[in-house]
């Protein structure tokens, strides 16, 4: 299983960026080979990715959600095996500091090369300043869901 940890320090108060992150929809403006996210549900949603030529269709579902601090997912059903949390640390009244954790299985002899040259790691570095871009020009959020999700429930 690869794991990549990436963080960034973003200049909106930690409710922007936190509230901003829950709009999944809206996740293809700024991360790169994601085509599509279809909301299904409060707590899950259906990707289309396509990287490196590899499309894929997957369901995550939140598993742990609290507003201002984390939200945690994992894949569910389908041959993609992931699961990740983002945190969002108050740095002051205007800045936070948002801090991507991913788990993931490799498939595939591409992705697995990928993986091992960090092709990954560079990737959600680049996703992570493109969200700085994305939520620093638009100064607010598109949207919100702040609905609490227990771990296990």
């Amino acid at each position: 299983m690869s794991q990549i940890q990436k963080s960034i320090d973003v200049d909106v108060p930690v409710s922007t960026a936190y509230n901003q992150w829950t709009q999944f929809e809206s996740f293809p403006e700024f991360m790169s080979g994601v085509e599509s996210i279809t909301q299904i549900g409060d707590t899950r949603s259906h990707w289309v990715t396509n990287i490196a030529g590899v499309e894929r269709e997957f369901d995550t579902e939140v598993s742990e959600q609290h507003p201002d601090e984390r939200v945690a997912w994992h894949s569910v059903g389908g041959d993609t095996k992931h699961a990740g949390v983002v945190t969002f640390h108050r740095l002051d009244e205007s800045r936070t500091r948002v801090m991507v954790q991913i788990d993931w299985d490799a498939s595939g002899l591409l992705e697995k090369l990928g993986s091992m040259v960090n092709v990954d790691d560079r990737q959600v570095a680049k996703d992570l300043d493109r969200f700085k871009d994305f939520i620093e020009r638009q100064g607010n959020e598109s949207g919100a869901w702040r609905g609490d999700v227990d771990a296990g429930s």
